[in-house]
């Protein structure tokens, strides 16, 4: 294969590095600063790493005093957090953990989490995300096969705790009054007094898949390499060091522990909540003058359904940047976002197993709605056939992607497909004339009826444009007649009502019969995990409407 479907050419190593240094420098990332505080920066980056523990030491060794998060308890500045990270890794470590655990940390967004994390990396534990939806018995399956040897978790999910082994050590992150943690069972609290020697590898940051499809898996992230790994996201996004960026997304996801790496190597002030409510992000983008927000579609989703008058009554003239990933977004909601907001939307393609892929700047989505954007700087993409080959532009194929943050594999040990050195997405889409590319759905959504290959996402774009439809999911179901048929799993707009005739006579005319979907299920709500993926699953048994 001798170019990538949708990627310029790989420039030359020198004129990679003064792009990377141009992106760093206008994110402020590369600033100048006290010479003392600069010596301290680099000796604890030398020390532990580009992990969230190297990022937080050296930022509290170079701005002590800047605000790091702000959440439901307060703020802390960047010295406090490296502080209170050093002081839970003597903790954790009194406690059994170490190189080569795992430390499960089951928590919504707050300043405790981060802490966390910090003392893990100051460990050189292995940090494993888990998803503050899973259920009780998903819980169990998950901290057995992730080998979780101690649980940091906050004092809501004691319940959801119930079936995990009794001695299993745990520590409260977020107390059930309110009152941050980290907090220590009597009798657990570790006695370590002095720091712990610094790990000869960083631990890792394990990061469970969305499980729409089965049980979650965790997947190794790899540990950044540098600041040049973040430019690659600044290229496309851009964030600053001056930017005060409300992370929505919750963090045990890819993309709001995103948020927390970049703010982290930009020293931007990162702004929590534990829960997310509509108005309440309004309103903390009011209150906190937040100009980015860190979000998945279906939060954007509940924003617009806000009555206007709600959503007129906050000053949110300061957001210049949102940053959304996680799952397909129709085009109308973002040019109804957008219409409200102003151009401000950046969506970015990628996966737990690939991190990016490509990136969709505001421009591009007033362009071409349905685009996942563009390759950021560093990565590579390919659209390849079944033999692996490039397919011609304007061709569907397999998306595969390069960049220096793939995943380092499962847990269980199994890892994705690689061509030339690119990752398989599990994704099929094509590029266009003007090198976007387009995702047209999962590999497994693909159905044949009556002899055509279809994919349910440009029904899923077809039907959201009708004036009804607030959302939709179309999956394949068996058919007798055709192999398989499209179901499609309408949530109308309230006090509005959606005609099965009608949706398919519209789904006919713009993409031709074989799309049509014969089933039309109408749904108060989309069923949805944690992140707000739609978890196909969890659909009502498919029945077709009658007339």
């Amino acid at each position: 294969m001798a170019a990538q479907t949708g990627s310029p050419p790989a420039p030359s190593k020198l004129r990679h590095t003064l792009r990377v240094v141009r992106v760093l420098v206008r994110a402020g990332v590369l600033a100048p600063g006290r010479p003392d505080r600069v010596v301290r920066q680099l000796r604890a980056l030398r020390t532990w790493g580009a992990t969230i523990a190297g990022g937080y030491a050296a930022a509290g060794e170079r701005v002590p005093r800047q605000v790091s998060v702000i959440d439901d308890a307060g703020s802390t500045t960047f010295g406090q957090m490296n502080l209170l990270g050093r002081a839970l890794a003597r903790e954790l470590h009194g406690m059994g953990a170490g190189q080569g655990t795992r430390v499960g940390i089951l928590c919504r967004n707050h300043a405790g989490m981060v802490q966390t994390m910090v003392a893990c990396g100051r460990l050189g534990a292995d940090a494993v995300l888990l998803n503050t939806g899973l259920a009780a018995g998903p819980l169990v399956d998950v901290v057995e096969q992730n080998e979780i040897s101690l649980l940091v978790a906050d004092a809501e999910f004691e319940e959801l705790c119930g079936g995990l082994p009794p001695e299993l050590p745990r520590v409260t992150a977020w107390g059930e009054s309110g009152a941050p943690g980290p907090r220590f069972p009597e009798g657990e609290r570790g006695s370590d007094a002095v720091d712990p020697e610094p790990p000869e590898r960083p631990g890792r940051l394990i990061v469970l898949t969305s499980g729409t499809t089965g049980t979650p898996k965790g997947a190794r992230r790899p540990t950044p390499k540098g600041p040049q790994d973040a430019a690659s996201v600044l290229s496309r996004i851009p964030l600053n060091s001056r930017d005060r960026i409300l992370v929505s997304a919750p963090v045990f996801h890819t993309w709001g522990l995103a948020g927390v790496q970049l703010g982290m190597s930009m020293r931007a002030s990162l702004v929590m909540r534990r829960l997310f409510e509509p108005e309440d992000v309004l309103r903390t983008i009011q209150e906190h003058r937040c100009t980015a927000l860190f979000a998945v579609p279906v939060m954007l989703r509940r924003i617009m359904d806000l009555p206007r008058s709600t959503r007129d009554r906050y000053d949110t003239s300061s957001l210049r940047i949102v940053a959304c990933s996680g799952s397909a977004m129709s085009p109308q909601l973002i040019s109804d976002f957008m219409d409200v907001f102003g151009d401000v939307v950046y969506n970015l393609y990628g996966s737990t197993e690939v991190s990016w892929a490509t990136i969709a700047t505001p421009e591009d989505l007033r362009s071409a709605p349905t685009t996942a954007g563009r390759p950021p700087l560093g990565t590579r993409i390919a659209v390849l056939d079944e033999q692996g080959r490039e397919v011609p532009q304007g061709s569907r194929g397999a998306i595969h992607v390069g960049n220096e943050m793939l995943f380092d594999g499962y847990t269980s040990g199994r890892s994705k497909r690689m061509a030339d050195g690119l990752m398989e997405t599990g994704d099929r889409g094509y590029v266009d004339v003007h090198g976007l590319l387009h995702v047209s759905g999962r590999d497994d959504d693909m159905i044949v009826s009556g002899g055509e290959n279809v994919f349910p996402r440009p029904v899923e774009e077809a039907i959201v444009t009708m004036p009804a439809v607030r959302e939709v999911v179309v999956t394949g179901v068996p058919d007798e007649e055709f192999g398989q048929r499209f179901a499609a799993y309408v949530v109308p707009y309230e006090g509005s009502s959606v005609d099965p005739n009608e949706l398919r006579m519209h789904v006919r005319e713009v993409l031709g019969r074989f799309s049509v979907p014969r089933d039309v299920v109408v749904l108060a709500d989309l069923p949805r995990n944690a992140t707000g993926k739609v978890v196909k699953r969890r659909l009502p048994s498919s029945v077709r409407a009658r007339e």
